[in-house]
């Protein structure tokens, strides 16, 4: 399974929720999350990896700084991970 599978699975089932979702691109970040989710009125960051693939140091701090700021970031990396995150 691939990074990819895991961000189309979270797009799908964020949609047959009636949830949007978002691909974002950051200009002068690195270490962003790659998606943002807008499902029944919570929203949050996504930061995709194929089955047990880790953050990179940038990308941890990034998120550490997000949060710092109120931001909720979730890093997932499974299918069952996706379903978590949508409870």
């Amino acid at each position: 399974m691939f990074e990819s599978d895991v961000e189309r699975y979270l797009v799908d089932r964020c949609k047959a929720r009636g949830g949007e979702v978002r691909k974002v691109r950051w200009i002068g970040r690195h270490g962003a999350p790659d998606r943002r989710v807008m499902l029944n009125g919570v929203c949050f960051w996504v930061e995709l990896k194929a089955p047990g693939e880790r953050c990179k140091p940038h990308q941890i701090r990034e998120h550490a700084r997000m949060r710092k700021h109120g931001e909720r970031v979730f890093v997932i990396d499974s299918l069952e991970g996706v379903d978590e995150v949508l409870k």
